[in-house]
C-alpha cells in the first residue's frame, strides 16, 4: 500500500479523503489544508490526521493529492516532485500553460510519476464506448450545469468544458488546426456560457457547449464516424450506439431500412453498451497508484492534462479578440 497525504480539504478534498481511507491501494496518513479552523474541524469529525505543514506531510507519504484551489497547483506540485513524491494533481493541472510545463519537466527530471483528475475518462458511459470510437469526423458536446457560486473564480472554458476538450482529444488522433469560440460573461466576471469549434488537421470537426447558469444539468457527447454514430451521457452513465450496414437482400419484418437518393439502402442496428457503475474518482485514484506499482504510464498523464489546458486557453483567447 502506498502511503499518500491530501492537500486541500475543500469540498472535493473531502471526498478524496474518504475514498482514499476507503482505498487498499493506499494508506491515507493525513492531510493539510491552510484554513487550520477547517483543518481541525474535519480531523475532529472524522479522525483524519491534520499536518500543521505541507513539508511535514510530504516528508511523511508516497503519493501527494493536491485538491487545491488551481491558483496553488503549481506550487504545490514543485515543492512535492523536488521532495520525490508522486503526483495526482486535480483539474486543471495548473493555472497557466507555462506551470503545466514546467510541472512535467520537473516530474522527469526527479523521475516520478503525475497524473491529473480528469475525471470523465473513468465514467463507465465513456468506458464502455471508447474503443468503438474510431476516427470520429463530428463530435457535439454539451455541458451545462445549473448556477454554483464555487467555481466561477475561473472561466467556464477550465472549470467545466476542459472535461470535454480531454475526452475529446483522447479519442481524435490530430492536431488541432484552428479554433473559434466566444463566450458571453452573464453574472460572473468570466464567461458564464461558452461555445466553440475546434477543427483538427485530419478533418474532423468538434463543437462544444458549456454553460454554468443553465435551468437544467446536462453532459452530453456525440461522436458521428463513417456508419456509426455513438451518444454518451456523462450525467446519466448511459450510451447508446447506432450503426449502418449493408442491408440484408430480403430485410425482416422488424429491420429498420434507409434507401439513399443513389438507391443504396444501410440497415440501422441500435445497441446499448453494458455500463458497469463505479466510483470514478476511486478509480482514477486506484489507476494511479497501479500505474506506480507496475511502473506503467497513468491513464492521463501530465502531458495530456497540458495539452487540454493549452486548447482551452486558445478557447479563451478567442474571447479577448
Amino acid at each position: 500500500m502506498l502511503k499518500v497525504g491530501v492537500l486541500g480539504a475543500g469540498h472535493l478534498g473531502k471526498i478524496h479523503l474518504r475514498l482514499l481511507q476507503q482505498s487498499d491501494k493506499y494508506e491515507l496518513v493525513g492531510f493539510y489544508d491552510e484554513n487550520q479552523e477547517n483543518a481541525e474541524r474535519i480531523s475532529k469529525e472524522f479522525g483524519y490526521k491534520n499536518f500543521s505543514t505541507i513539508a511535514k506531510l510530504i516528508h511523511a507519504v508516497d503519493v501527494i493529492d493536491i485538491v487545491t484551489p488551481t491558483l496553488s497547483h503549481y506550487k504545490c506540485a514543485k515543492v512535492a516532485i523536488k521532495s520525490g513524491k508522486h503526483i495526482f494533481i486535480e483539474k486543471p493541472i495548473a493555472n497557466t500553460v507555462e506551470e503545466a510545463e514546467e510541472i512535467i519537466a520537473l516530474a522527469k527530471e526527479y523521475n516520478v510519476k503525475g497524473q491529473v483528475g480528469h475525471v470523465e475518462r473513468f465514467n463507465p458511459a465513456f468506458i464502455a464506448t471508447k474503443n468503438m470510437i474510431e476516427n470520429p469526423m463530428f463530435i457535439e458536446t454539451h455541458r451545462l450545469a445549473e448556477f454554483n457560486p464555487r467555481g466561477t473564480d475561473v472561466p467556464v472554458v477550465l472549470d467545466l468544458m476542459i472535461h470535454d476538450i480531454d475526452a475529446i482529444l483522447s479519442v481524435v488522433n490530430s492536431k488541432v488546426k484552428d479554433i473559434h469560440a466566444s463566450g458571453v460573461s452573464v453574472i460572473s466576471d468570466t464567461p458564464d456560457i461558452a461555445n466553440a469549434r475546434i477543427e483538427f488537421e485530419n478533418g474532423c470537426v468538434a463543437n462544444l457547449t458549456a454553460s454554468r447558469i443553465s435551468l437544467k444539468n446536462m453532459r452530453k457527447s456525440r461522436f458521428f464516424q463513417k456508419d456509426a454514430y455513438i451518444s454518451v451521457d456523462f450525467l446519466e452513465k448511459k450510451c447508446e450506439v447506432v450503426r449502418m450496414k449493408d442491408a440484408p437482400e430480403v430485410p425482416g419484418d422488424f429491420d429498420m431500412i434507409l434507401q439513399n437518393a443513389e438507391g443504396v439502402k444501410k440497415q440501422i442496428y441500435f445497441t446499448n453498451p453494458d455500463v458497469e457503475q463505479n466510483n470514478a474518482i476511486l478509480d482514477e485514484l486506484e489507476s494511479f497508484a497501479h500505474a506506480i506499482n507496475t511502473d506503467t504510464t497513468p491513464v492521463v498523464t501530465l502531458e495530456q492534462a497540458t495539452d487540454a489546458l493549452r486548447v482551452a486557453y486558445q478557447i479563451i483567447d478567442c474571447f479577448n479578440k
